[in-house]
């Protein structure tokens, strides 16, 4: 089973909100029962979650957006979730030539390419989601949607754990303060 543990209210994914939405859920069904996508739950993405949840949060919160702007949501959904089809710790691993801002679209799209025929609006979200690290700009507004997307979920997940830390640091010192 797949879980995503997000705490932000809003516009934006809460908890398995995805597993609510039934037009999301057959757009992506192939993709989440692919042995290779299944994969990603097995990698780091942003220290506090994992690639597959990750990809999840990109793909649904982009899918919500296009569908409410009136474009192609479905395209959304599922370059969102192939967006990083890659197997390897983008921390550690290292490429003569270039950067992984640059080398991992590209990874990516092949490894989605192998498991699913892909629109030409697909395969410019995943080759162009790192947009602004990298020169490559998108052809189309799905891909301005889920690389912005993708942005705001990485700060998202790599910052969250440390907001709740804060709280709870910031309660413990008030209850201090008053119980004295």
């Amino acid at each position: 089973m797949i879980t995503i543990n997000k705490k932000v209210k809003g516009y934006y994914m809460q908890k398995d909100e995805w597993k609510n939405d039934s037009e999301y859920c057959a757009i992506v069904a192939d993709l989440l029962a692919n042995d290779t996508v299944k994969k990603l739950a097995n990698y780091k993405q942003h220290h506090h979650s994992t690639r597959l949840e990750h990809s999840l949060a990109v793909s649904f919160d982009s899918y919500k957006i296009a569908k409410r702007r009136g474009l192609d949501y479905r395209a959304v959904a599922r370059a969102g979730l192939l967006h990083d089809l890659f197997f390897y710790d983008w921390r550690t691993t290292k490429f003569d030539l270039g950067s992984h801002a640059f080398i991992h679209p590209r990874v990516a799209l092949r490894n989605a390419e192998k498991i699913t025929k892909l629109s030409p609006i697909e395969r410019d979200i995943i080759l162009k989601h790192m947009w602004g690290l990298t020169l490559a700009r998108p052809k189309y507004e799905e891909s301005v949607i889920v690389s912005l997307v993708d942005d705001y979920e990485a700060v998202h997940e790599f910052m969250s754990p440390m907001k709740v830390k804060y709280d709870n640091l910031k309660n413990r010192v008030r209850r201090i303060s008053v119980s004295k």
